[in-house]
């Protein structure tokens, strides 16, 4: 499956690949080696995904997976469901010594979200319990997690571009779309 999207200018919404569907406790990731999407694990904690979690393609974030995502829904998706998204936010946290940033989204499709510019129209509550699930989904594995917080869609941003020049400068060439 190829899962190069066409992308405008950086206010423009980008998309959005499903790896994980809100409330699931199994853990799927994109294997570009296969080119589909496998099981990693099922969580040992007794937590569940809040939000649609996946990737935006043709970037790579500091950690050189491509740069993670999360999108707010009404439902869940299905893995390799392709969503449009606007950014918002951005949560940073540090995984086992490794920067591992999410670019937190809303779907433009979905009336109950679609109006949610910024990460100040997210609900306190939604906010803290993202920050909750990724502060101990991996204490169980005995994988220490430690969240920075919540930044602005301005820093999102910044970090996309940055996620799409690593990918620009990995594979040698420029990424569809991408501001050259």
């Amino acid at each position: 499956m190829d899962v190069r999207l066409a992308y405008g200018p950086m206010s423009d919404p980008v998309n959005l690949l499903v790896e994980i569907p809100k409330g699931s406790r199994n853990k799927y990731e994109w294997d570009e080696e296969l080119q589909a999407i496998k099981l990693d694990r099922f969580l040992f904690s007794s937590v569940v995904y809040p939000t649609d979690y996946g990737f935006i393609p043709e970037t790579d974030g500091e950690d050189g997976d491509p740069l993670d995502a999360m999108c707010i829904v009404s439902e869940p998706t299905f893995p390799g469901c392709v969503i449009p998204v606007q950014v918002i936010g951005l949560f940073k946290m540090n995984d086992d010594g490794e920067v591992d940033d999410k670019i937190l989204c809303v779907p433009l499709k979905d009336p109950n979200w679609n109006s949610v510019e910024t990460l100040e129209d997210v609900s306190e509550s939604l906010k803290n319990e993202i920050s909750h699930f990724f502060a101990i989904y991996k204490m169980p594995e005995g994988k220490h997690v430690e969240v920075d917080g919540w930044y602005s869609r301005e820093d999102a941003l910044e970090t996309i571009a940055a996620a799409r020049e690593r990918y620009r400068e990995r594979v040698g060439g420029s990424a569809v779309g991408a501001d050259a």
